[in-house]
């Protein structure tokens, strides 16, 4: 049976991508930052609920222990994520007004968390026979779209999210690079309504996780360092 830990999934693209994966035969890990919340969603699931703060070295590897003592991993989903640029309702700090506090909040969940989680349970993912990495990313991560006139990418004013992002899609390519034995992939799943947007998003989760799930089921001969939506592949 296949292990899966999926990062920030007590509600919204973690919480249905949990449901999606574990009616597909998975067994997942739901972790969530806040243990109560987590426990809840998790009992609702079915899932199995684990405390994982990305921002927190022990809080990490307390969890590591926890999977490693359980058997092992098989697939990571870093979704964890934040948009402080947006903590103001649906107020977006653009160019002028981006602070490197903003920035520094940003990166410490979106970037460093990811790598922080990476890193702890590469050993474990390098036990399995298949070993996947999924990192949620987003469309605002495509260098292409965001300077692409007449795009929703390119209209966009925020700075510290898409920047963040474009850091993990680099981060993904490297790591594929560095483990052609692992398929590790970069992930877009729209503009989605959560509460990382404050509800403004257009699209429902269940359409987002979608791509989510299905690079979460890669085989052995799956593409790896790549970057895609539910369309296909997308332009860095």
């Amino acid at each position: 049976m296949t292990v899966t830990l999926i990062t920030g999934a007590n509600k919204g693209l973690g919480y249905e991508t949990v449901r999606r994966l574990i009616a597909a035969g998975h067994t997942v890990y739901l972790a969530s930052r806040d243990a109560q919340r987590g426990r809840r969603a998790a009992e609702r699931l079915g899932a199995h609920p684990v405390r994982l703060d990305v921002t927190d070295d022990a809080s990490v590897a307390a969890a590591v222990r926890t999977v490693e003592a359980r058997g092992g991993l098989d697939v990571l989903i870093n979704n964890a994520g934040v948009q402080q640029e947006m903590s103001n309702g649906s107020v977006v700090v653009g160019a002028q007004e981006v602070t490197a506090d903003v920035m520094r909040g940003t990166f410490e969940t979106n970037v460093f968390g990811m790598v922080r989680v990476t890193h702890a349970f590469l050993p474990l993912l390098l036990r399995s026979a298949a070993p996947v990495v999924v990192n949620v990313s987003s469309g605002l991560a495509s260098l292409t779209r965001v300077t692409t006139p007449g795009t929703p990418a390119y209209a966009y004013r925020g700075v510290a999210y898409p920047a963040s992002k474009v850091a993990v899609n680099m981060l993904t390519v490297q790591y594929a690079k560095a483990l052609p034995g692992m398929r590790i992939n970069a992930v877009e799943p729209g503009f989605t309504s959560t509460d990382l947007n404050a509800n403004t998003g257009t699209g429902t989760v269940e359409k987002g996780a979608g791509i989510i799930v299905r690079m979460a089921q890669l085989g052995p001969e799956g593409p790896t360092g790549g970057y895609f939506d539910a369309e296909g592949i997308l332009p860095w």
